[in-house]
């Protein structure tokens, strides 16, 4: 099993809820096992910012699947509660990232690993920090070079 880090938001909706709701659809998957959930924050919109604020949360995980095939389950279960991808950083229902995995860096087409913004983005590693604090280090460690 490999360990993963995900970052979790939503600004439509009931964002609360719905956070759950995704958090439990990670934990019946098969080959995801949740270790850790942080508490929600209430961030500004980042990006596009003429929209509601979101509350955002990271998890952390034990998985069977390897990166691309965790990052599918993952868009299975946005697209499950109703999902649609309309405009890049527009409102959304739900959005679950993959932010780190183990210590795997990547770069396809499909899956940038470890995210890149992640170092730049308070509501990731806010959330990151709360619950695996030398994960959230390492990502901004790695951004400096």
């Amino acid at each position: 099993m490999a360990r993963a880090w995900l970052c979790l938001g939503a600004n439509i909706g009931d964002p609360p809820a719905q956070l759950a709701a995704a958090v439990e659809a990670l934990a019946a998957h098969p080959d995801v096992e949740l270790i850790k959930a942080s508490s929600v924050i209430t961030t500004k919109a980042w990006g596009k910012t003429d929209q509601p604020d979101f509350a955002n949360m990271a998890v952390e995980i034990e998985t069977a699947l390897a990166p691309i095939d965790l990052l599918h389950a993952c868009l299975d279960i946005e697209r499950e509660m109703g999902r649609v991808r309309i405009e890049v950083w527009g409102p959304r229902v739900i959005d679950i990232d993959v932010i780190a995995y183990e210590r795997v860096e990547m770069d396809t087409t499909k899956l940038i690993l470890p995210h890149r913004f992640a170092h730049e983005r308070a509501f990731v590693l806010d959330p990151l920090r709360e619950i695996a604090p030398d994960t959230a280090d390492w990502l901004v460690e790695r951004a400096k070079g």
